[in-house]
């Protein structure tokens, strides 16, 4: 997944940010819920934990704010209030599930989870790409019926290939969906996570799936190589 924390206590932040890494995932953090209006505006998020007691705007605010421009990520409250009237101004404003202060961690993942489930609906249960196979939920991949073991990054590289198939992504584009913003867009990891992912997808079958592409980054044939 990759989700945006949107939490103004930044020990708070920070140890949600760390444990969402720590599952595999990409985490973004926003101290104010009008960076977190630009944030989810310029990428997409798979979900945004949202804090209600931010400085400025509220969660309630940012949350109807970011339905207003078209931002449909399911979006998960974090507050310390417990009243119903709270919980349901909060489902009422837009957002999708609600936990309340304080939580377990793993709660929070389950309830992530359970959100990226269900939408967005046309998502697939298993991408395909000719005889190469992703299953996000289980985080599994194979080459025909052979299944294929990646680490957290090659396979959310992989996913990023396969959402987009026969399409040239930019090293940019791909950092985006593999990795977290603050890491510097000059550094080779694309190029070295490409090599991983082509030694274990393409060359063991005799494949050339990945393609490089001059000049603009690199992509994955429409047949799956």
């Amino acid at each position: 997944m990759r989700v945006l924390v949107v939490e103004d206590e930044k020990k708070l932040a920070d140890l949600l940010a760390r444990g969402l890494r720590e599952e595999g995932h990409v985490a973004e953090v926003a101290g104010r819920g009008e960076d977190a209006l630009w944030m989810a505006r310029a990428a997409p998020f798979d979900a945004i934990v949202l804090d209600v007691m931010l400085p400025g705007q509220d969660g309630f605010e940012i949350c109807r704010a970011l339905r207003e421009a078209g931002v449909w990520s399911p979006v998960l409250f974090l507050t310390a209030r417990d009243e119903v009237e709270s919980r349901i101004e909060g489902l009422d404003s837009g957002a999708d599930d609600y936990l309340v202060k304080p939580f377990s961690f793993a709660e929070l993942l389950a309830r992530l989870r359970a959100l990226v489930r269900r939408v967005p609906p046309e998502r697939p249960v298993v991408l395909e790409v000719g005889d190469l196979r992703l299953d996000p939920g289980s985080h599994r991949a194979w080459r025909g019926d052979v299944e294929i073991e990646l680490s957290s990054k090659e396979f959310a590289l992989l996913e990023a290939f396969m959402r987009r198939p026969g399409q040239a992504l930019s090293r940019l584009q791909l950092l985006e969906s593999a990795w977290d913003l603050g890491y510097e867009s000059r550094s080779n990891l694309v190029e070295v996570y490409v090599r991983y992912l082509r030694q274990k997808i393409d060359r063991p079958f005799g494949r050339h799936a990945l393609e490089t592409v001059q000049r603009v980054g690199y992509r994955l044939r429409e047949d799956g190589g």
